[in-house]
């Protein structure tokens, strides 16, 4: 039995070293040669050309002792072209070490330049490198800065058709230490295309130190069109309606800077008018090349109220809100319509005659039932020309955290208590003040295909569950809550569908106005638009669990599982182990006893 006892604690000691020496090797795999090594930066601003050999895996940490937050850059990458990004990386950490939070990732194919900001005074950067033999550079500068200072038009926000903007100071030099980035966007259906009439920076062959870089989108990640210094005057144009635009300098070395204008170009092609209609508004784009045909100018149409005036690029678009503008609002059995009017207005040399033919454009959407119906006729004296698409209301449906209706829950599917009261909102997207929603119908289902089994929860206007509160009506948006519930025989999911009634708010019997009324009345009643809004999944907290790999359970607990405490699945298969040693050991000693009495040994003497 000492024996037993004494492979017992061989075995427990032995566990132990095995997890200390793999816990030595995840912490401790960072190596650096001389020539690199990692090291501890604490000057106000620096840069760093780095020439990084295979198999490397160093580790910087920038941090000084100031109430300041700090930027970095990598202008220039070079890694292996041919590496995973899981095996060749680099990874910035926001803090004094690699366990702080994740800022990003940059790899060999990452198409924009990546710049990262920390949240205090300290951040951590590593380097791996793969095993291949290549080439491999990277230029990285940083500097500390302050939130609380901004430098005067240094970026912004552009949403006009047309515009320009220069960098700060132009013509005189640039700011040192500036990161400005303006972003373009204009309407749908345009692209930019955007002009530098001066480009003067530093020059530098992979533009390093002071550059601009152009972004084919939204942000600084949408990818890049390129990365300008120098001087020049190049010309770009976007795929879409953005654009980003970006300037970011170091410490030394001011010059210029640059100038920029940029213009929107119609993507699609219009040979005479085109006509679209939305929940808030219509749009209207006539082509130059038709108007210069009728020798007209586009100066000079106008709307109903000639103060709204058109956007003109490569193409003259009207956006005419459905109540402003002088457009008309007809209502007419279930159908809602708006309608303007585009005429020409001349300046003749008499007033007697003209030699122009009279040009008028009527434009009309009208809304009835669950589409939208646009209709655009043109009459130049006796000629006529009609055109007509579909399109439907914009309307949506969310739960929200309090019966205060302001804060949006987001998650999807959303995991609820059972019992717990859920608020909804159905919302109508409109311009138009005239119009009212009305909930009609909301069904649960189990399945989103809203198959059977359903329960109502409104059902005519009137509330169907004795936990169902419907909120009186509040023009464009219809509010109700409810408590959470599960359908038996069934996984713990709920989805919600609504029937949404539109009315006009100057007819007070419209169906809305009615509220609650029975099934017998309600078909004598009149409304001028419906259409269904689903939302879903809704889910219990319990059947978060047992989803186990589905993709419901969020990604944070899948990464907490492995630093969490020895668990107790781990500690039964420990017990088992040192079980299996006792029980391996006993059967050892067993032999050598009965081996023992059958046959003579000579106790050996160890020396």
């Amino acid at each position: 039995m000492e024996v037993i006892g004494r492979l017992f604690i061989w075995a427990v000691l032995a566990a132990c070293c095995g997890a200390q020496l793999n816990s030595t090797v995840a912490e401790g795999r960072s190596r650096c040669t001389a020539s690199l090594g990692g090291a501890n930066l604490g000057e106000t601003h620096k840069a760093l050309i780095l020439q990084l050999n295979a198999d490397e895996n160093c580790t910087w940490t920038i941090e000084r002792p100031e109430n300041r937050s700090i930027r970095i850059i990598f202008s220039h990458v070079q890694l292996d072209p041919d590496g995973r990004c899981e095996s060749e990386n680099i990874k910035v950490f926001d803090g004094s070490s690699t366990n702080g939070p994740l800022l990003g990732k940059v790899c060999s194919k990452n198409d924009f330049v990546p710049v990262f900001e920390s949240s205090s005074n300290s951040l951590t950067f590593q380097i791996v490198t793969g095993l291949t033999s290549v080439q491999r550079s990277v230029f990285i500068f940083y500097y500390f800065f302050s939130s609380d200072t901004s430098i005067p038009n240094c970026g912004g926000y552009l949403d006009t058709l047309e515009g320009s903007f220069t960098s700060p100071n132009y013509p005189q030099p640039h700011p040192e230490l500036a990161y400005c980035v303006w972003h373009i966007q204009v309407e749908k259906g345009y692209k930019i295309k955007l002009n530098f009439k001066e480009v003067f920076l530093e020059m530098d062959e992979y533009c390093r130190f002071d550059f601009i870089a152009l972004y084919d989108g939204p942000s600084t990640t949408s990818g890049l069109l390129e990365q300008l210094c120098g001087r020049g005057q190049p010309t770009f144009e976007s795929s879409s309606n953005s654009m980003t635009v970006v300037l970011s300098t170091d410490y030394a070395n001011s010059y210029r800077g640059f100038s920029a204008s940029y213009t929107s170009i119609y993507i699609d092609d219009v040979n005479t008018t085109s006509l679209s209609c939305a929940s808030d508004k219509m749009r209207v784009i006539i082509s130059k090349s038709y108007l210069q045909s009728l020798n007209y100018n586009e100066n000079n149409l106008q709307l109903n109220d000639p103060t709204c005036r058109p956007s003109v690029s490569n193409v003259v678009e009207f956006s005419i809100p459905l109540h402003e503008c002088g457009t008309v609002k007809k209502i007419e059995d279930h159908t809602i319509s708006y309608t303007n009017i585009i005429t020409f207005t001349e300046s003749p040399i008499s007033a007697v005659i003209t030699r122009q033919k009279h040009l008028q454009i009527v434009v009309t959407c009208e809304m009835e039932y669950n589409s939208t119906v646009e209709i655009l006729y043109i009459t130049e004296d006796d000629i006529i020309q009609n055109q007509s698409v579909l399109g439907k209301y914009n309307t949506s449906m969310a739960l929200y955290e309090s019966n205060s209706f302001e804060n949006q829950i987001e998650e999807s599917p959303y995991y609820v208590d059972l019992n717990q009261t859920l608020y909804v909102q159905v919302s109508l997207h409109t311009s138009d003040p005239g119009l009212v929603l009305f909930l009609d119908t909301c069904r649960a289902s189990p399945t989103s295909d809203f198959a059977s089994p359903t329960y109502d929860l409104i059902n005519g206007g009137c509330s169907q569950d004795e936990t169902c509160q419907v909120y009186p009506l509040l023009g464009h948006y219809g509010r109700f809550q409810f408590n959470a519930f599960k359908f038996l025989r069934h996984l713990s999911s709920v989805y919600l569908k609504c029937k949404i009634l539109i009315c006009d708010t100057s007819d007070e019997t419209s169906r809305c106005n009615q509220g609650c009324v029975s099934r017998r009345k309600r078909d004598v009643s009149s409304y001028k638009w419906k259409t269904d809004s689903v939302i879903g999944p809704i889910r219990l907290k319990r059947d978060r669990s047992a989803s186990g790999n589905s993709g419901f359970l969020p990604q944070t607990h899948a990464a907490e599982t492995p630093n969490q405490p020895l668990s107790h699945l781990h500690l039964f298969s420990f017990m088992v182990l040192a079980l299996n040693v006792m029980v391996v050991a006993a059967a050892t000693v067993k032999h050598f006893v009965n081996r023992r009495m059958d046959h003579r040994y000579q106790k050996l003497q160890v020396y």
